[in-house]
Order: structure tokens, then sequence, then C-alpha cells
């Protein structure tokens, strides 16, 4: 294991971890931001919009600085801001300026993760799939131990968990400047409009859409979900233990399940079948009430799992241009998607209540399932000739 993953790809991994560690760390004291200071839910989910749509925007520029001033650089810049961020959003006086700390935490977020991808796969021995694998266990574990950490910390104060991730990323900000060096070979320098150049490649543009519409139900089920009536229920700690099960679920199935699934049944038809169970997921979520909701945004981390494992490997096997310029594109549309969920769920929910949010998604998801299957042909060709041999049976 130590000679597939050097200490440079594990450092890496651990910031990724408490990287996406910060996504849902905010979660379970959404309530009682709701309460401290007499917010709306509208207003409260600013906080997962500012700081995704200055991650999707960043996204243009993270790409272009790493090919020209090298990853690491651009990495260790990424891990400061939010060093720095997050511990200004434990020191917010109200929402409207924790919301623009947040939004400086998505800009760190973006030239991170925009540049991380690239170094664990790049520096593993076993190549793109096994660094996909690893990038994708931190990610997962990330997202469950963010809600935990959350619960726990926020049951005290709302302001610690801001603390305490600012804490985490400056461990992993030592260690990735002991421990990751450059790669010895850089990608060409590239500019922003090379992003909007490999959306014209129909495949490209093609899983980024169906990934923006996922992404969008994705932070309906992370962003929306604290703030209904079945989890306000619970409490700061055991709203964090409920996302908790669900980032395991998320971590297990992009790990282990996709590794399992993917050789019989192919990507695109493991994708589409994948979809399909998420969607009811959604129906389940919009018609059940109290404990029974939180049972089911729990299981669909498992489906989430997939879907995240799915579109990130995609978006580097369907393209003919370099990973940098791949996972830019990709992560620029994507995250665009995520960056209007929290809001208009919150804007919905406060209009019209209870559930409704969770219809929205089954709707949109039925969307990006039909855009799949009008893909289809499309897709298995694009993998045929640009990625490994995953094509088979898609």
């Amino acid at each position: 294991m130590h000679k597939l993953f050097p200490p440079a790809v594990w450092a890496t991994a651990f910031a990724t971890l408490i990287a996406f560690m910060g996504i849902g760390i905010v979660d379970p004291i959404l309530g009682s931001l709701l309460h401290a200071w007499g917010i709306t839910k509208f207003e409260v989910e600013w906080l997962f919009t500012s700081y995704i749509a200055v991650m999707a925007v960043a996204m243009l520029l993270s790409g272009v600085l790493a090919t020209k001033f090298g990853a690491r650089r651009v990495l260790v810049t990424g891990l400061t801001l939010v060093v720095i961020f997050a511990a200004l959003s434990g020191l917010a006086p109200n929402i409207g300026f924790l919301a623009v700390f947040r939004g400086g935490w998505g800009l760190g977020n973006a030239f991170f993760t925009s540049t991380a991808l690239s170094i664990i796969v790049g520096a593993s021995a076993g190549g793109m799939a096994a660094g996909i694998t690893l990038y994708e266990a931190a990610l997962g574990l990330g997202l469950a131990s963010g809600p935990l950490l959350g619960g726990f910390l926020g049951s005290i104060h709302w302001r610690f968990p801001f603390f305490g991730t600012s804490t985490l990323m400056l461990i992993a900000l030592i260690f990735t400047l002991f421990l990751v060096k450059d790669p010895g070979h850089k990608e060409v320098s590239r500019k922003a409009v090379d992003v909007f150049r490999a959306l014209k490649h129909h495949a490209v543009r093609a899983n980024a859409l169906i990934g923006l519409v996922y992404s969008f139900v994705f932070f309906t089920i992370l962003a929306y979900s604290p703030l209904t009536p079945a989890f306000q229920q619970l409490g700061s700690f055991h709203v964090g233990f409920a996302f908790f099960g669900w980032g395991i679920l998320v971590g297990v199935s992009s790990v282990f399940v996709v590794n399992w699934l993917r050789p019989k049944l192919g990507p695109i038809r493991l994708l589409e079948w994948n979809l399909l169970c998420l969607v009811v997921v959604l129906i389940c979520a919009a018609v059940v009430r109290g404990q029974a909701l939180v049972w089911v945004i729990v299981i669909s981390g498992f489906f989430c799992g997939i879907a995240n494992a799915m579109f990130t490997s995609l978006a580097m096997e369907v393209s003919p241009f370099s990973r940098s310029i791949s996972s830019g594109a990709y992560n620029f549309v994507r995250w665009t998607g995520a960056a209007l969920s929290p809001i208009l769920c919150g804007f919905i929910g406060d209009v019209f209540g209870g559930q409704v949010p969770y219809w929205l998604g089954a709707v949109l998801l039925v969307i990006g399932w039909l855009g799949l299957r009008a893909s289809r042909r499309m897709l298995v060709v694009a993998l045929e000739q640009n990625g490994p041999s995953g094509a088979l049976h898609g």
C-alpha cells in the first residue's frame, strides 16, 4: 500500500478529507443559526450557495494557475485560504459576514480540489483508477465525518465547528508543505477559455450537464434536509450523527460498490440504474414524515456515493483533454448546479413549506436520466476512444 500510494499522496488525501469535511460541517448547526439570528431558510442557505458559487467560478482560474505556477503552489494557497476563512467564519457577527467568509472558504477549496485529484492520480503508482478510488474514499470519509464533528462541536456552540475545521486544515497544510512536491512534469500552460472549449466536446458537455442536475439533487439532500421539521427535532449532535451515517454510505458505495458493479453493468448502465433508484428515494423523501424521513436521507447516501464516483471518473474518461482541463470543465458546470440548489430549496421551503424541494429534485433527476439515455451511445463511443476498458458492457 505504501508503494502504491507514497507519502505525498496520503498527505493530499488527508487534506482532501478535511476539505470535504468543511462542506458538511455546517449541516448540524443550520437550525441553531435559524434560532440564534432569527433568519429564514433562504438566508441561512447562503452559507452553502456563497461557498459553492465562488468555487464554481474559481474552478476556471485554479486549473490555469496550476499549469502556470505548479500544482503544489496552488494546493498550498488553497489550504491557506481555507485556514483563514474558516477561522473568520467562526468570528462572524451576522449571516451576511458569515456568507462572505464562506465564499472566501469556497475560493480556497476550489484552488485545493482542482489540483488535489490531479496530484493524487499523478503520484499514485496504480494510475488513474487507484488514484480516483483513494480520492473518492477521502471525499466520502470527509463528507461523513464533517457532520459528526459539526454536531459534536455545534452542540457546545455553533461557532466551534468553524474553528475546528480551521485547526484541522492547518494540520493538513503542514503535512502538505513537508510531504508534497510538484510532479516532475507540468501540463502545457492553458487559459480559462480552454475549459469552455472543452465543453464544446459533446460527451464532455453531456456528462457535465447531467452532473449539474445530480449536483443540484445532492445539495438538496445535504443542505436542505437539516432544515426540515424531522431533522430540526433531533438537535445538533443527532443531526450530525444522521449525516455521519449518510456519509459512511457515500464512502462505502463510491469505493467498494462501484468497483464491484461497474465491471458487471458497465459505467453508463450502472449510472442509469443508480439515478432511477435515487429518483425513487427522493419521492419517498417527499412523502414520508418524521423519523422515516431521516432514514430515507441516510439511505440516499448509498446512491449518492455511486453517482459521485461515476460522474468523477466519466469526467476524465470521456474527455480527450488533459486531466486539469477535463476536471475544470466538469467541476465548473456541476458546481454551478450545486450553488443554485441551497437558496432555491430554501426559498421553496419558506414559501411552500414541508418537503416540496424533494419533488423538484425528483423531477430534475428524471430529466437528467432522460439526458443520459439520449447520450448513451455518444458516451460509450467517447469511453472507447479516450477511457480505459470501462466502456465494455456500457
